[in-house]
């Protein structure tokens, strides 16, 4: 490719990133305009962190970011990488940011929560911790990470996504978005789910992260890790996800593209090391980053769809 076709190609890039950049930012006003007590959802993932950026670029002072007019949310399940919540807490204490967190381990101890096994996934189980803190704090609309691009339920999903008063979500009464005009007007007991990144892919997010030079958890970027193959995914030796008898496990090189329960969320081999390298391996990829890295997606195709109807955002 010759210099005048990359600066070229590279403008383009940069247009399409400023275009979802201005979507996204006022999608998070419209938030914050139309409803009384929203929260954005923060687990400290990449999705999650391209969200935090963009809330802090859409209420800003000049060129300082204020105090965001909402709380950030995480629904924790006790079972979460700890690079991850280390990087959470670090942002958070950076920022000045008000995290308020709910646990599914309070839920399993209060009995609204009940699984088989210590072990078990507890990624499904975050739906019932949700809908407490949604009923604890009042809140009327969630923000979150989600994209069309990751699944097949969430493709389906309008931008403001009306979940009912037992915080169901029905594919069937979602309403019109025409011309950006977006509803958020709910009666007492229901809730709104917002996606402000919604029409974005895994490989804007990285061209994002590239561009906007934003910090990221060390487990995004290629590391050791003990794994062990198991229905082609790389399942980590963990004490939630121990090896089991007569498994072999190795060390290699692997990367995260997406962070979630240790229980069900597996890395790829990768040599990635930065933000470009992984732009590279993902405009090549042709699997999901659910379909490659999650192990409760590949149950059935139908299963984030039951359970996004059950309240999992």
């Amino acid at each position: 490719m010759s210099q005048t076709q990359l600066e070229k190609t590279q403008k383009l890039q940069n247009e399409h990133l400023d275009w979802l950049e201005a979507e996204s930012i006022y999608i998070i006003r419209e938030v914050a305009a139309q409803a009384a007590n929203p929260a954005m959802l923060f687990s400290g993932g990449k999705d999650s962190i391209v969200m935090f950026h963009l809330a802090r670029k859409a209420f800003r002072f000049g060129a300082r970011p204020i105090q965001l007019p909402f709380p950030l949310l995480h629904i924790d399940t006790g079972h979460n990488y700890p690079e991850v919540i280390q990087f959470r807490d670090d942002i958070v204490a950076q920022t000045g940011s008000k995290l308020i967190v709910g646990h599914v381990e309070d839920s399993i101890r209060k009995g609204t929560v009940r699984l088989r096994k210590e072990t078990d996934s507890r990624n499904a189980a975050q739906a019932t911790t949700l809908l407490e803190a949604i009923a604890e704090h009042k809140f009327d609309a969630l923000m979150g990470g989600a994209r069309r691009d990751e699944e097949k339920a969430r493709a389906k999903e309008r931008i403001f996504s009306f979940r009912d008063e037992f915080g169901q979500w029905d594919p069937k009464a979602q309403r019109p978005e025409l011309w950006n005009l977006y509803n958020a007007r709910i009666a007492p007991g229901e809730n709104m789910r917002v996606f402000p990144i919604s029409n974005w892919t895994e490989l804007d997010v990285w061209q994002y992260i590239a561009r906007e030079e934003l910090a990221l958890p060390s487990i995004y970027y290629a590391h050791q890790r003990e794994v062990v193959r198991k229905n082609g995914l790389l399942v980590p030796v963990t004490n939630v996800t121990p090896k089991g008898p007569g498994e072999t496990s190795e060390v290699i090189s692997v990367r995260f593209r997406t962070v979630g329960d240790i229980s069900c969320t597996c890395p790829v081999l990768s040599t990635a090391a930065t933000a470009v390298d992984i732009i590279e391996e993902t405009a090549i990829s042709e699997i999901t980053e659910r379909g490659a890295t999650r192990m409760d997606d590949q149950t059935s195709e139908a299963s984030m769809e039951r359970r996004k109807k059950e309240g999992y955002f």
